[in-house]
């Protein structure tokens, strides 16, 4: 039970209707300052450029601006420093900043609120972090794009087998493999640069839904803050978190395109496989099988995308039902946010350390490139361009080329001319230009193909970007 100070206290923030204070299963129910707390940078400085707007107008005094300043510095230093008090009963981070400023420097922090809600403050606040945090996924997304660059140029000529339904079906470079991430990871963060521009337009200043009579510069406040505009609408203002939702997209985007990656991990880690052994900094032992080098961290990195998809599952289903403008459920935005943006950061840092770790086993790679009849789209190729058959014959042709190598145990190149022109009496020695997996790789070279040449262009040309 709260003492009547405590209530008193309470009910000053609430304002003069309420008689009691909140019972204590509302207090735990309405408190969120156990997470928004993570917001005290971004409401400390969207306080001030608020108060010094309000002084540029007129509507606060220059004393009273200076004060507020002050104060706000102060509690930035204490929260920094690990020595500033967070109540429950004072509900949020803003209440809770408001209070102790009230204590700093007395009626002058009253004034600070003029002309704002809880309402534009928290979409601000928020709308600050979020731009932050998809400010530092573009830089990491970057510094993973960076590294599958450089294991991209390493190994363009290194021969590995292709899948489609994780059966061989081609060769292709290791290299042009690696850049198939870059492009998932390039889009990922053109999708984090969109967002930027999307919700660069400052909330503050629509107040609790319609704005405010006071003769406020929305637009000094918004380039104070670092953003393009003011938003268009006080309604809309208080009730978007479209920001918070693309966020939570893209990271799922994000998210799943990293889980494809550590799934080949995985795979490729395995003795089955062997294309690749990852670094002791990113596996783990096992705790009664000592030849054990498991991929945890890969595997971490998996089953993280399940957390960040319910994160962007649960704050769909919190706004799809809201009538405008704002309600108490939008409460629930940050925590499913903050958990994202916390596991996004982790997975791409540690995929990005396994990417430039670990060893690339060619041997084994150009070993797995011809197995399971990998050249045999060649050879149908060649008899389209060099007997001149439609290419469906030509896949009937090849079909039957395949099982009789199947039958005799061998690889395709390793059939004689003889058996081969039984099959088709125009196959010449020719042939035998393209059944190897290395002649195959470096015929394909069509624009984003996995030629040789053509990796290295498309290397040259990701670097050339931003």
């Amino acid at each position: 039970m709260a003492d009547d100070t405590d209530q008193k206290s309470s009910n000053q923030m609430w304002g003069g209707r309420f008689a009691s204070g909140p019972s204590a299963i509302m207090e735990e129910i309405n408190a969120s300052i156990g997470f928004d707390k993570k917001l005290y940078a971004q409401d400390i400085r969207g306080s001030m450029a608020h108060a010094t707007m309000l002084a540029s107008k007129g509507i606060i005094s220059p004393d009273d601006k200076d004060k507020i300043i002050e104060g706000l510095n102060t509690i930035l230093s204490e929260i920094e420093a690990g020595t500033f008090e967070f109540s429950r009963k004072l509900e949020d981070i803003h209440m809770n900043i408001e209070a102790r400023l009230a204590t700093l420097i007395g009626t002058a922090a009253g004034r600070l609120h003029t002309a704002r809600s809880r309402n534009d403050q928290v979409a601000l606040d928020f709308r600050l972090w979020v731009k932050e945090e998809l400010q530092k996924t573009e830089g990491m997304l970057t510094a993973l794009i960076a590294a599958f660059l450089d294991r991209a140029e390493e190994n363009a000529d290194t021969v590995m087998p292709g899948f489609t339904h994780l059966q061989t079906a081609q060769p292709v470079t290791f290299g042009h493999h690696c850049m198939a991430y870059v492009e998932m990871f390039g889009r990922d963060r053109a999708r984090v640069r969109h967002a930027i521009e999307h919700l660069d337009e400052s909330p503050i200043g629509a107040a609790a839904l319609a704005g405010t009579g006071y003769p406020i510069d929305r637009h000094m406040t918004a380039k104070a803050l670092g953003f393009r505009e003011p938003t268009r609408n006080s309604i809309d203002t208080v009730s978007d978190r479209d920001f918070a939702l693309e966020f939570l997209s893209i990271a799922s985007i994000c998210a799943t395109h990293l889980s494809r990656l550590a799934e080949e991990i995985v795979i490729w880690s395995t003795p089955q496989f062997g294309f690749i052994r990852l670094s002791d900094a990113f596996s783990t032992g096992s705790s009664i099988m000592p030849q054990k080098k498991n991929p945890d961290a890969a595997e971490l990195v998996r089953a993280k995308t399940g957390r960040i998809n319910g994160s962007l599952v649960a704050l769909l289903t919190v706004m799809k039902g809201l009538p405008l403008a704002y309600s108490k459920d939008m409460q629930e935005d940050k925590e499913q946010v903050f958990d994202a943006a916390e596991s996004l950061e982790l997975a791409i840092a540690a995929m990005t350390g396994m990417i430039r770790d670990l060893e690339v086993r060619k041997d084994r790679m150009r070993a797995a490139a011809g197995s399971g009849y990998s050249t045999a789209t060649d050879l149908a190729d060649w008899l389209v361009r060099e007997a001149g058959l439609p290419f469906r014959d030509a896949h009937h042709v090849t079909g039957n080329a395949v099982a009789l190598a199947e039958k005799k145990g061998c690889d395709l190149a390793d059939l004689s001319l003889e058996e081969l022109q039984v099959i088709h009496p125009d196959i010449t020695k020719g042939v035998f230009d393209v059944l190897s997996v290395e002649a195959s790789v470096a015929s394909r070279t069509s624009f984003g193909g996995t030629a040789p040449s053509e990796v290295k262009k498309q290397i040259a040309w990701w670097r050339g970007r931003n």
